[in-house]
């Protein structure tokens, strides 16, 4: 029996380490060259300690209340030279990447597709090498190297993790640099390399329901979390809590996708999305922001989960929003677009 641990640093860097039963992950990591902070390994320092955001695993009883408080324990807090994992786990390592001696995986692959969904989105396949399946959390994005730039672009899986096709949902900005790449230049079969994966957004257990705040190509990485979700509940192992999407462009042929999440309300019971249009002249019947669609029946009284992904302005908006009408969700996590020099968003 193996389980797979997620380290997450504090500098955005993910780090998959295989953990065999009965072995720490302190050992795990350094058996696999990450070396986790550490003095003691024996439970007494405290130097180890991380977040266990997603597993079950035992701490034993051989470590000193010095090192872990019963409320540090109590709060998900592990010393990871005594934390057994009995299932896959996510750990949050309070440092970088750099001084545990790890960094940003490398694997390359052969753009498959490149299909112009909207004016202003672009769906970018890529096959990966065999053998180089790249492990992530749904959610989390990877740096894209574009092909004779000397620069790349970071975009959010919309594909599973595992699979050997990755799917990368990307706005289309005329000038952009990967946007003139793509419909100017790119080939199937050309190599690409992907930088990953990093970032803290990305799915938690699902135990209370869930609110989802897409904007434009910010649907991406909700569709790799639905995917995720839809294949725990193919393998008799997922949640019965209700999902609700909403999802906000700009303009009426602005919306891809929504034939994927139609799919999804058949495989994931409870699981229902809206779609908005900000453009006054559309004809959708829901118009304006999605603040203007997020009734009390989706926020649960504060009990949800919410997961926002899209451009500043809408973060910015959402932010404001539950800051004037007091809404504060149990978990609340987010990913905002930022724009680089060259004025393409990431």
């Amino acid at each position: 029996m193996s389980y797979t641990i997620a380290l997450n640093f504090e500098d955005g860097v993910t780090r998959f380490i295989g953990c065999k039963a009965g072995e720490t992950v302190l050992d795990a990591a350094y058996r696999q060259k990450v070396n986790l902070p550490m003095d003691c390994s024996d439970g007494v320092c405290g130097t180890c300690k991380g977040h266990c955001e997603q597993g079950a695993f035992d701490m034993g009883d051989e470590y000193l209340e010095e090192a872990l408080s019963d409320e540090e324990a109590a709060g998900g807090m592990v010393l990871t030279c005594q934390m057994v994992p009995s299932s896959d786990c996510v750990v949050q390592v309070p440092v970088a990447s750099s001084l545990c001696k790890t960094a940003v995986g490398e694997v390359q692959g052969s753009i498959a597709a490149v299909e112009r969904l909207s004016e202003d989105s672009i769906e970018l396949a890529i096959d990966l090498d065999a053998g180089s399946e790249l492990a992530f959390l749904p959610g989390q994005y990877v740096n894209i190297t574009v092909p004779g730039a000397g620069a790349h672009r970071s975009y959010s899986f919309s594909s599973l993790p595992g699979e050997t096709r990755a799917s990368f949902l990307i706005r289309h900005i005329p000038g952009g640099v990967m946007s003139r790449y793509l419909t100017e230049r790119a080939a199937v079969g050309e190599r690409l390399t992907l930088a990953g994966p990093l970032g803290s957004f990305y799915l938690r257990e699902v135990t209370r329901p869930v609110l989802m705040l897409a904007g434009g190509t910010g649907l991406a990485p909700f569709l790799a979390m639905l995917e995720q979700l839809a294949r725990q509940r193919q393998e008799g192992k997922g949640s019965d809590q209700p999902i609700h999407l909403i999802y906000g462009v700009n303009q009426d042929d602005h919306l891809v996708k929504v034939d994927a999440l139609e799919a999804f309300t058949e495989q994931l019971p409870g699981f229902t999305y809206a779609t908005v249009v900000v453009d006054e002249a559309s004809d959708h019947p829901r118009k304006g922001y999605v603040t203007h669609h997020m009734d009390a029946g989706v926020m649960h009284d504060g009990d949800v989960d919410v997961y926002l992904c899209g451009p500043p302005p809408m973060v910015d908006a959402v932010l404001k929003h539950f800051d004037a009408e007091g809404i504060v969700p149990q978990s609340f996590h987010y990913e905002k677009f930022t724009p680089n020099a060259a004025g393409e968003a990431a």
